[in-house]
């Protein structure tokens, strides 16, 4: 073991809370973007300015040890520190931030991040910007694996303790089904269950969401197809293959498919969503109220209104907050 008694390192530490999490350095090192080599050396460092063995790296899945054990506990605080000492200093001149690592929501992605970082790196000269896209439930386990700063993704339900929450945007949830294939002066409700429902995954949350919501509402409808792909879903619709529920900012990632799809309003109870900034409280001050200010104009510039413009039948179903 390499003699490197008395020197902890944060990154060290890092890297240590995210393979005690991870229960796996490759795992670890995708989450921390690093090498497995570089996680492995790390953590051999640590144990040897620790003096004692942490991890059963042999063990799959890898395995604390009893000071391992003792250590995590001591470790997040130590990360909760730091990061407080970061943003003090930085916040006491904001053009001293040097990293900023965000995760966006897919939907978002394409339009919106590339405005909102032009404008912050105008503001922050010297900052690193890391960006993260993914689905939701990805973000919300990144932010709360201490991996991001802030994610702008969809609501899960209740916030965790310790988070705080700015509100940008609700959207409902809307039929696209193929152009004119549905009477909407009769039973609409009727007129699909004619028709194979074209699922959003179930593997993703919104998926989860809407198969939720129909089972409350004891629909039980046919289907064949489910994709993760908004892109594959609305092209099948645009074909006749089908419908689907999906949102205003799925129907604007494929907005190509508009003059071959009708989009209308759900036909039994309505069902929404919230897109939210969501941070660590009290760690950025006030940066996070700052970056969903900015947020909103550009939602409403890049998102809201052109997406009234595609699909006028989305009016009041996309709004922002």
């Amino acid at each position: 073991m390499a003699d490197n008694t008395g020197r902890i390192t944060l990154w060290g530490v890092e890297v240590f809370i995210a393979t005690a999490e991870e229960r796996s350095i490759t795992a670890a090192a995708r989450r921390l973007g690093a090498s497995p080599s570089a996680v492995s050396q790390q953590l051999t460092n640590l144990e040897g300015a620790m003096g004692v063995t942490l991890l059963q790296r042999n063990a799959r899945p890898i395995l604390l040890t009893p000071a391992g054990e003792i250590f995590r506990r001591r470790a997040q605080n130590i990360m909760n520190e730091a990061e407080q000492v970061r943003a003090e200093l930085a916040m006491s001149d904001m053009r001293g931030l040097t990293r900023f690592r965000l995760g966006m929501i897919e939907d978002l992605a394409a339009d919106v991040t590339p405005q909102l970082l032009t404008q912050m790196a105008d503001e922050l000269k010297t900052c690193q910007f890391l960006l993260e896209t993914g689905a939701s439930h990805f973000l919300h386990d990144q932010l709360d694996a201490r991996a991001l700063d802030v994610i702008v993704a969809a609501e899960m339900g209740e916030a965790l303790s310790g988070m705080e929450v700015h509100p940008l945007m609700e959207e409902g949830f809307v039929v696209a089904a193929p152009k004119g294939a549905i009477d909407r002066k009769v039973d609409v409700l009727r007129q699909l269950k004619r028709l194979p429902l074209i699922q959003y995954t179930s593997r993703h949350h919104m998926g989860r969401q809407i198969a939720s919501h129909l089972s409350r509402q004891n629909l039980r409808l046919s289907h064949r197809f489910e994709l993760d792909s908004y892109h594959a879903i609305l092209a099948m619709v645009g074909q006749g293959a089908g419908w689907t529920i999906l949102t205003p900012l799925a129907l604007m990632r494929a907005r190509r498919f508009a003059p071959k799809i009708d989009v209308m309003a759900l036909p039994f109870e309505p069902l929404s969503r919230r897109i939210s900034l969501t941070a660590r409280e009290g760690i950025l001050q006030d940066m996070p109220e700052g970056v969903a200010n900015k947020l909103r104009p550009i939602l409403r510039q890049t998102i809201i209104d052109p997406a009234l413009e595609a699909f006028p039948d989305t009016e009041g179903v996309i709004n922002l907050l």
